[in-house]
């Protein structure tokens, strides 16, 4: 296997001009084209047919993560009333105070974030307030700037009510942050276009975009096509739109993201051999990341669950290979389900890292829907790991037939 460390960047760019970028959603979200990559051929449906393109008692995984309000506007206070202060925006990255999603959504009175704040430059001290109206009832909620996290500030919020969730308070001041290259302001429509059909799950920064082109009446023909379908979580973070810096992905610092699967759906993968269909690429970065999971509490029984994280670069380790080679899919998803047995729990909740790019060896995906992706982007390094180099093809055929990109763009199934 050669190295993926050595791969450049530049050799996985394309011409995407702005015209090409679907700045809204089509009013149907199943009208959308699909393109249909299989064994190296390439062709077009539309979405709604996809189910004619999934093998009868398959099992597919959707990601439910939903959308967050993330992002947050405060005035800073001017000593001079009649002047308004800077605007300050902070923008939510995941739980600190608590660290669990759930609780944290519950919280009342106060709670922890690590964020991003823009305007950095103009919060030098002092805490920013606004008044919230929940219910009918004035809120004053404050934020206050702590320490830096790595490359984030931890923000203490606080409010004065013993009853108001802190989900109510980002959906009542927060707004949906839709992807900096639509280049446009977020709109109302958006916190439904926005977010999939079957989202349930707070806790993502940006949407599982490949799932925004099911409704129910394509769920519908799934079931009678004799698939089975089942969900993960996999809380997708502002990294997903980090730019490949350097030259060579080697240098290059994958994000981490929160994943949680339940014991049911590992054992239903345990009984499909290890086989899924996947929708999108969080959910290709969960299952794959099933395997390495699997494999390190087998050699490490003693690992505890709070310290179970996929490392970027663990599916490429030379030490490892042997291993790798010698335990199977179903193997290493039965010695997870064992150990989660064993620790009594229901759901598994780790954290992953890994990075899949061309040399990688798909462990369960086996079919894969997902939109289509920036220039020099690790999303393209993903496509192409999975159709073994055949990317170029694909994306020449999209652009050829005026196909819609990114987010609010159209779809693929690829089958290598």
């Amino acid at each position: 296997m050669n190295n993926p460390k050595d791969i450049h960047i530049a050799d996985f760019n394309y011409q995407l001009d702005d015209k090409r970028i679907a700045k809204y959603p089509l009013p149907v979200r199943d009208e959308s084209k699909l393109l249909v990559y299989k064994h190296g051929e390439v062709s077009q449906d539309v979405f709604k047919n996809v189910y004619n393109y999934l093998p009868e008692d398959a099992l597919m995984i959707f990601n439910n993560t939903r959308v967050i309000q993330a992002r947050m506007h405060f005035r800073k206070e001017n000593p001079q009333e009649k002047l308004q202060g800077a605007l300050i925006e902070i923008f939510l990255l995941e739980p600190y105070v608590p660290r669990d999603y759930e609780r944290i959504f519950s919280c009342t009175g106060t709670c922890g974030w690590l964020c991003l704040v823009g305007n950095l430059k103009r919060w030098k001290e002092g805490p920013l307030r606004q008044t919230v109206v929940i219910d009918g009832k004035e809120i004053e909620l404050t934020a206050e700037r702590g320490d830096v996290v790595g490359t984030s500030f931890l923000i203490t919020f606080t409010w004065n009510s013993n009853t108001v969730t802190f989900a109510q308070i980002i959906d009542a001041v927060g707004e949906i942050p839709i992807p900096p290259y639509l280049n446009r302001d977020t709109e109302e429509k958006d916190k439904t276009t926005y977010q999939t059909v079957y989202a349930r799950i707070k806790g993502s920064v940006a949407a599982p975009t490949a799932g925004l082109h099911f409704t129910p009446q394509v769920l519908a023909n799934i079931d009678a096509h004799k698939v089975e379908r089942d969900e993960v979580t996999l809380h997708v973070g502002a990294g997903t739109f980090k730019p490949v810096k350097s030259e060579d992905i080697g240098h290059h610092e994958m994000h981490t993201e929160t994943i949680s699967v339940r014991l049911g759906t590992i054992k239903k993968l345990i009984a499909h051999g290890g086989r899924a269909v996947a929708v999108g690429t969080t959910s290709v970065r969960t299952l794959e990341s099933l395997y390495y999971i699997g494999v390190d509490v087998h050699l490490n029984p003693a690992l505890h669950p709070d310290d179970i994280n996929v490392l970027q670069w663990e599916p490429y380790d030379t030490a490892r290979q042997m291993e790798y080679n010698s335990i199977s899919t179903v193997q290493s998803l039965q010695y997870l389900a064992d150990y989660l047995e064993k620790h009594d729990l229901q759901v598994l909740n780790a954290r992953t890292q890994i990075i899949i790019a061309p040399g990688y060896k798909f462990h369960i995906v086996e079919r894969m829907i997902t939109n289509f992706h920036q220039p020099q982007s690790t999303l393209l390094l993903l496509v192409s790991a999975f159709v073994n180099g055949d990317w170029k093809k694909i994306y020449d055929y999209a652009l050829e037939k005026n196909f819609r990109f990114l987010s609010y763009g159209d779809s693929s199934i690829l089958i290598p």
